[in-house]
């Protein structure tokens, strides 16, 4: 069973101060990620330890600044760092396909550069937004996954990737391309997962016509002799994502190349109630002195049509800084207790637009904005001047309703 901040899980070590990057972003990005850093900066209070932040620009805004979307020095930074706490990047300026420079290169470029192999992308639906979610509230009983997917080889990375002019006509080419190694190091960590949790793995592929997938399909069968206790299933991506909506609550790991586990958890955000629920970290092989070196963001995009109008759901970012202190800073108290509070937070009402009906409909909720829903975690938390641990929902109600906005808009787009 992997020990996602060992040697240091569970403990609250007083007068630690954790070297941390944090990118902004673009679009929603800063809007989300400074809600999460009052909500971490708050758990740090109550449990005895700080932050030392290091701010760098990546993205549009880095094209913007620099001319280009990441520079050295910054990933530099982002290796020497504790963890990387990133918000959004994109920015429709850069959307032209003809564009030899955008911001979406500079994440694919950071994951690689740090070695972050594996995204984790947990998913869970707050008892609360079940009736947030499209599909059916019988069918989201129970449903507790984790979907790994592979981030550093497959279509995004494959070379050559091109477009050609030919006598023909023009001509595409893209190159889905993964070695064995690459393969059998994310398998192997997704069956630790397993081991660890329900026992259940399922294998996602193309095996039926990619001949990447019968080789992936292949390394699973000989990683799982590793595993006898762990149950194992195939499962092609088309009838995957069918049953995702049909039966979600019978997975529990979900292991996935780069393509796939990139739609397959999308979709997957269906089920919470919105993209802007899920949280997510990106992992290597890489452990620091408090646990294993990782970057934490929210899954979805930079929604550039809402960006600074304080209407953006920032429960994923705060989610994603949850997992960061679980998963890199051995602090798995403090990230239970985010947690905890953010469903008490809904539990009591407070929704951004993203949450509410399709029509808007407030009726029996409390609308916040983004750093009103920062505030009710905070306050919930026990992080808010004068409120202990272990807060009731009540009194959390009544500090961010103070800062409520009443704001409403569309939820946010993906990147």
């Amino acid at each position: 069973m992997i020990d996602p901040a060992s040697p240091a899980a569970g403990r609250s070590p007083s007068g630690i101060t954790y070297n941390l990057v944090f990118v902004p972003g673009d679009g929603i990005g800063p809007e989300v990620i400074a809600a999460g850093r009052r909500v971490l900066e708050a758990a740090g209070r109550i449990f005895g330890f700080g932050f030392e932040w290091h701010e760098i620009l990546i993205g549009g805004v880095a094209i913007d600044a620099y001319g280009v979307p990441m520079r050295d020095d910054d990933l530099a930074a982002s290796a020497a760092a504790d963890a990387v706490y990133f918000g959004a990047i994109g920015d429709p300026k850069y959307d032209d396909p003809r564009a030899k420079t955008r911001p979406e290169q500079a994440l694919l470029a950071l994951r690689k550069g740090l070695g972050l192999y594996a995204n984790l992308r947990p998913v869970s639906v707050q008892p609360a937004l079940r009736a947030s979610s499209p599909v059916r509230e019988a069918l989201l009983e129970g449903v507790d996954m984790m979907i790994v997917r592979e981030l550093t080889g497959g279509l995004y990375f494959g070379r050559p990737s091109e477009q050609l002019k030919t006598p023909a006509g023009r001509e595409v080419v893209d190159t889905l391309f993964y070695t064995e190694g690459e393969i059998r190091r994310v398998v192997t960590l997704a069956f630790e997962l397993a081991r660890g949790r329900r026992r259940k793995l399922t294998s996602v592929d193309k095996a039926n016509v990619l001949a990447s997938s019968r080789l992936w399909r292949t390394i699973v069968e000989e990683v799982k002799l590793d595993y006898p206790d762990v149950t194992v299933e195939h499962r092609l991506v088309d009838a995957c994502a069918m049953t995702l909506i049909q039966r979600p609550a019978i997975f529990d790991v979900l292991v996935t190349e780069n393509l796939f586990g990139d739609i397959l958890s999308d979709e997957a955000s269906v089920l919470a109630g919105s993209l802007g629920m899920l949280p997510s970290a990106s992992i290597g092989e890489k452990h620091t002195a408090h646990g294993l070196f990782g970057l934490y963001e929210p899954i979805h995009g930079s929604a550039p049509d809402i960006a600074g109008k304080d209407v953006a759901n920032p429960l994923a970012a705060i989610l994603s800084g949850a997992m960061m202190l679980r998963w890199s800073l051995g602090q798995a108290t403090a990230a239970e207790a985010i947690e905890r509070a953010v469903a008490s937070a809904l539990a009591e009402g407070y929704r951004t637009p993203d949450l509410l009906s399709a029509t808007g409909d407030a009726t029996g909720f409390k609308p916040v904005g983004t750093q009103a829903m920062g505030d009710a975690v905070v306050a919930a938390l026990g992080g808010a001047p004068g409120i202990s641990p272990g807060i009731s929902s009540g009194t959390a109600s009544r500090t961010a309703a103070s800062a409520a906005s009443g704001s409403s808009g569309p939820a946010g787009t993906v990147r």
